[in-house]
């Protein structure tokens, strides 16, 4: 009996055995799991905190070349409103010169180039159409259209009426010309 009992009680042990291992083997199915579920929450957040990186690198450089362009552009206003008396000294020198008063050409010219050179160094050029040049709309606008005087002007600019200017790459004045047909 006592070799039954320590059968039945090796075949016990041996039971309790398997089962404490296919337990410990279901354990480690479910640290796996649990380990899988962590690896994919983890590139769930990694994915996410990329897409929110990217997403602000791409907001701080539109803001960046907005804020470029808002400096570049900042001063138009004021120097639009130069441009009737840049336009003024233009005429006045006109008149000057006719009247042959030399130290008052001077002193105007002087103004004038300083005028100039002020609205230049705040980014202000002067767009350059000249007549003889091709008719082009979207660098000049054409108030009228005269016979051409010669036949190689038709379709070209005549005369400037008035000048234009740029900001940096935007025109803020387009010139006015006429054209010849």
């Amino acid at each position: 009996m006592t070799t039954d009992n320590t059968e039945i009680n090796q075949e016990i042990e041996d039971a309790t055995t398997l089962e404490q291992n296919a337990n410990a083997e279901q354990s480690g199915i479910d640290e796996l799991s649990v380990e899988e579920q962590l690896a994919q929450d983890l590139a769930k957040e990694k994915d996410k905190y990329l897409r929110l990186f990217a997403e602000f690198e791409n907001y701080k450089r539109r803001t960046s070349k907005e804020r470029i362009e808002l400096f570049k552009t900042a001063n138009q206003d004021v120097l639009m409103s130069m441009l009737p008396v840049l336009d003024d000294f233009d005429r006045a020198i006109v008149e000057i010169a006719k009247s042959e008063d030399e130290a008052m050409m001077k002193g105007v010219e002087l103004i004038h180039e300083k005028l100039k050179s002020t609205l230049v160094a705040k980014g202000l050029e002067q767009v350059d159409v000249k007549a003889g040049d091709a008719f082009n709309a979207d660098f000049a606008e054409a108030i009228t259209q005269i016979p051409a005087p010669s036949p190689k002007l038709k379709g070209k600019i005549v005369d400037v009426i008035e000048k234009g200017y740029k900001l940096g790459d935007k025109i803020i004045r387009f010139p006015k010309v006429v054209t010849g047909q």
